[in-house]
Parts: structure tokens; C-alpha cells; sequence
């Protein structure tokens, strides 16, 4: 039997699909939202494509969070963890 991913719990708002497609009308790319917000890029497929919160206009560039990519945790918890504990020496 094939199981299902657990749902990540996290649910997008209007104004979260506002920043979005500001981000991507920057140029950001899918991938790098995905990640800022900690969704699966295909959320952030569908507020660019419109199937989801159509109505709802891009953010303002000045309200938009800096440019990414943006560090995954795990990437993060590889820089600041030493690497005798990663097993990587």
C-alpha cells in the first residue's frame, strides 16, 4: 500500500499569495519560494498560475523579503553543526 506524506501543516493566506507573486514577478524563482515559505513548489505553482488565489495582486517590492536562495534547516544545521558530529571530519 502506497502512504501518503504527512501534511507539512503549513496553509498559505492571500497575503501570503500577495508576496508570492511579488517574488516571482522579481524574478525569484518557484524552487527558492517553495523554500522561504517551507511548501512543496507545486503551491507555489498554482498562485502563479492562478488556480489558486487568482484574484489576489502581486506585493509591492518593498514589501518583499530579500532575494533568495534561501538556506534550507537542513543546510543550516549543516553549516553550525561541527563536523565531528556530522561524521564528515
Amino acid at each position: 500500500m502506497i502512504k501518503r506524506s504527512r501534511n507539512s501543516g503549513v496553509r498559505l493566506t492571500a497575503s501570503d499569495a500577495a508576496i508570492v507573486k511579488g517574488m516571482r514577478q522579481r524574478g525569484d524563482r518557484q524552487h527558492d519560494i517553495a523554500s522561504f515559505f517551507g511548501v512543496n513548489a507545486g503551491r507555489i505553482a498554482e498562485i502563479c498560475t492562478g488556480k489558486r488565489f487568482a484574484s489576489v495582486m502581486p506585493a509591492e517590492s518593498e514589501s518583499l523579503p530579500p532575494q533568495g536562495p534561501y538556506l534550507t534547516l537542513a543546510q543550516r544545521w549543516r553549516s553550525e553543526t561541527p563536523a565531528r558530529m556530522t561524521g564528515r571530519w
